[in-house]
């Protein structure tokens, strides 16, 4: 009993990471309505700054680690604004109006271009940062095992919680929520009731890259690297994740994608870990299916 407690314990914590990812591209793509395989690379970008600038401030400024992480911080949410508004003028506001895949052909060369900017930048080498916080804190006890999650496992999944609360009330409550909202359904109907579709565009696209910045950081703080591929891993995940749950509620993206993260660690505590993307792609896949099928079914 208490090795499932461990593994829904470390479910809390990946579902974390995977509802920040999913409340930010819901807000994004419920918005765009395309696909953006770009996503998942500013999550990695992001932690991959992180690394290199900390690594940077380390070996070069001689500063102290928690001054060195701090400086990787605020280098990974500077390049994050940026990518978002030069995604949001540069990609996605010319392509909005064309074909479906011109956006997901442009956004996977985006994607491409920050993992060789990332793999140039550390000289194809592999940077780790030294375990941070990692003393465990014991939840639950039994003769022979101990259930727990370490300080920044409990930390990262506070903060996840916390901005998803304070984000769904934020969207729930304010004019940028119901302005979203409202561009979302319908664009020009919106401009006709004096709400700027441009301004509300480039917002969501900023608030979304913030999302997978703030995940990549966590991830980054947690694992200490972050591979040059796992921006198209986890972009794939989170695509499905929300397709799953609805791309006009971020809430319920996030609540699906918190799911998700919670069956591929029980996965990985229960099957083989080789097989764990594999088997919970194919598994969404096959929802996408029956959703697609049961709303043909209520359309006829």
């Amino acid at each position: 009993m208490l090795y499932f407690l461990q593994q829904v314990l470390n479910g809390l914590h990946s579902g974390a990471l995977y509802a920040l990812l999913a409340f930010g591209y819901a807000l994004t793509n419920g918005i765009l309505h395309r696909t953006n395989l770009a996503y998942g690379g500013i999550f990695a970008f992001s932690g991959q700054t992180l690394i290199l600038v900390a690594v940077y401030g380390w070996q070069v400024l001689w500063l102290t680690l928690p001054a060195t992480i701090a400086l990787g911080v605020l280098a990974a949410f500077i390049y994050a604004v940026l990518l978002g508004r030069l995604l949001a003028a540069g990609v996605f506001a010319p392509l909005a109006t064309r074909s479906p895949n011109a956006i997901a052909a442009a956004t996977l060369g985006v994607l491409i271009v920050l993992q060789e900017l990332s793999r140039i930048a550390a000289d194809t080498h592999d940077y780790w940062l030294p375990p941070m916080l990692a003393y465990p804190v014991v939840l639950a006890a039994g003769p022979n095992f101990h259930a727990t999650l370490t300080v920044i496992q409990l930390m990262n999944c506070g903060l996840a919680i916390a901005v998803l609360l304070v984000a769904g009330l934020l969207l729930a409550r304010t004019s940028f929520g119901r302005n979203w909202r409202a561009v979302c359904d319908d664009p020009q109907a919106a401009a006709l009731c004096g709400i700027d579709p441009g301004l509300i565009f480039t917002r969501a696209i900023l608030a979304g890259g913030l999302f997978a910045a703030l995940a990549g950081i966590m991830a980054a703080l947690y694992y200490g690297n972050i591979g040059f591929g796992a921006g198209l891993t986890y972009g794939l995940k989170v695509l499905f994740v929300t397709a799953v749950g609805g791309y006009l509620s971020p809430a319920y993206a996030a609540l699906g994608a918190a799911a998700f993260g919670m069956a591929e660690s029980l996965w990985a505590g229960y099957f083989p870990i080789e097989w764990r993307d594999a088997w919970m792609l194919g598994l969404l896949a096959l929802l996408l299916v029956l959703i697609g099928s049961n709303r043909d079914a209520k359309t006829i």
